[in-house]
């Protein structure tokens, strides 16, 4: 038995099997889950390790913009093909298709930048957030929860995640609100690659994101026939980053039409640097909602 963070580590391996005339071809395997779907931040941090593979070394992801295609199998390997679409004095762009059956599952594309000095300014972190040692985790939450899905959330989880306020797995108890903040980290020690943080990093953007929408209006995900889905993802990688020091992620939904809602977050490490923005665009269908 592997740990989680294993589990997640060893997805980020990919195999390489060689470029076409036009495009670089890796492989890679998905993480076990209770629905048997691949779960969307592992394509999208598999997809940023292929497109990084094809840029030098001194270059750095600093956005990617990403569509869910389809639904992926855990049970079938996933092949991600790299289009090299330019390469310039400082930027460099990547177009990332992963594949399964011989469909796409995921589109996505990506920009990397060299390091360079320029004007700096960044949101101050919220004030009067919990320490995240204050608070519980889902293990905590969760224990004595006899459902494949809880059981998942409680201990199988490469990342330790603490809600601020209380998470809304069973309830939401504070009352409807469209913002939250979650303060996350990997439950480990993690390999010193630039590289791997960042896309650790979007792999955990993709845990929480949606909820502030469910949280708006006072639904928890116990809510019996609730479907939920990301259809896109957008991130943007603004300084260094590293998954195993705690990070706040903070979070809010600006609006919800149609089933589909929309959330943004910014990601902060401890000493309130903004390392990240995030925003998604989900399906969310929930049984008798007013239309």
């Amino acid at each position: 038995m592997t740990s989680p963070l294993e589990s997640l580590l060893a997805t980020l391996d990919l195999t390489d099997t060689g470029a076409r005339t036009s495009e670089d071809i890796f492989t890679g395997t998905s993480e076990w889950t209770p629905g048997g779907r691949v779960f969307g931040g592992q394509v999208l941090a598999q997809s940023v390790v292929s497109a990084a593979r094809t840029v030098a070394e001194d270059r750095f992801i600093h956005s990617m913009h990403g569509y869910f295609l389809r639904p992926g199998d855990v049970a079938k390997p996933i092949t991600f093909s790299v289009d090299r679409i330019h390469d310039g004095r400082s930027f460099s762009t990547r177009r990332t298709q992963a594949y399964q059956d011989g469909l796409p599952i995921l589109s996505m594309i990506a920009s990397f930048q060299d390091e360079d000095p320029g004007l700096e300014h960044q949101e101050r972190m919220p004030e009067g957030i919990p320490d995240p040692e204050t608070l519980p985790c889902a293990a905590d939450i969760l224990a004595g929860v006899k459902h494949p899905v809880a059981e998942q959330w409680a201990t199988g989880r490469a990342f330790d995640i603490r809600h601020v306020p209380g998470p809304i797995y069973l309830s939401v108890p504070e009352g409807p609100s469209a913002r939250q903040a979650v303060w996350m980290r990997v439950n480990g020690a993690f390999p010193d690659s630039d590289l791997l943080h960042r896309a650790a990093l979007a792999y955990a953007s993709d845990y929480t994101l949606l909820e502030p929408i469910l949280r708006a209006h006072g639904v928890p995900w116990v809510t019996p026939g609730l479907k939920i889905a990301s259809l896109d993802h957008a991130m943007w990688w603004h300084r260094r980053v590293r998954v195993d020091e705690w990070l706040l992620y903070v979070q809010e939904s600006p609006t919800a039409r149609g089933g589909r809602g929309l959330s943004t977050g910014k990601i902060f490490n401890r000493a309130g640097d903004l390392v990240a923005s995030v925003a998604q665009e989900g399906m969310v269908r929930v049984p008798d909602a007013d239309a």
